[in-house]
């Protein structure tokens, strides 16, 4: 059996415009620590990474705890917003119509996608074994989406909130079992 804990990002400086390099905040570093305590009796062997830094840094603590780097995949990157993209309404637009993207945007199917293309090839690559992921909310919910179709929009807006959020999902091969929530934080999401 393949473990995978999904880690959705600590609480990132909304005021840093550049999406790839938007560091954690001073409390989304002092969660980080949280997230590599409740990871600690794990036994992981493996840390990937969205390369976006707030997602990397999320995770830093709990590699350097078990010695380990962190390989990264582009293609675990989160949504890239368009014109407009980060409000209420177009996320709903968005889970309404996998399709639909913002001036410049980015469809929750075409993230759904790419993710998907890297969970299939880390799940041959490291099957049997117990895996860090450091994500995002949409891509994190695209995943769950691919293999839980109850998960949806309404389901993003219940989980849009938590930073850090680590979600435990099993896999027998390529063959999704099951999900657990092992621990969130309730944080504020800014538009």
């Amino acid at each position: 059996m393949t473990r995978i804990y999904f880690v959705r990002h600590c609480k990132p400086d909304g005021k840093i415009k550049d999406d790839r390099n938007r560091p954690l905040t001073e409390e989304g570093l002092e969660d980080s620590i949280k997230v590599a305590e409740i990871l600690k009796d794990k036994q992981i062997d493996v840390f990937i990474s969205s390369p976006y830094r707030r997602s990397y840094d999320s995770i830093k603590k709990a590699a350097e705890s078990y010695g380990k780097s962190i390989q990264t995949d582009e293609r675990l990157h989160e949504r890239k917003a368009g014109k407009d993209g980060n409000n209420h309404e177009m996320f709903k637009k968005r889970w309404a119509d996998f399709s639909f993207a913002e001036e410049d945007g980015e469809s929750i199917g075409a993230v759904q996608e790419r993710n998907i293309e890297a969970l299939n090839e880390i799940l041959e690559k490291y099957d049997g074994k117990n895996i860090v992921i450091g994500t995002h909310g949409t891509a994190l919910s695209s995943i769950i989406n691919y293999y839980d179709k109850s998960f949806n929009g309404e389901s993003f807006m219940k989980i849009i909130d938590f930073m850090p959020w680590i979600l435990k999902m099993e896999f027998d091969g390529k063959k999704f079992l099951c999900k657990e929530d092992i621990f969130h934080i309730q944080k504020e999401y800014k538009e």
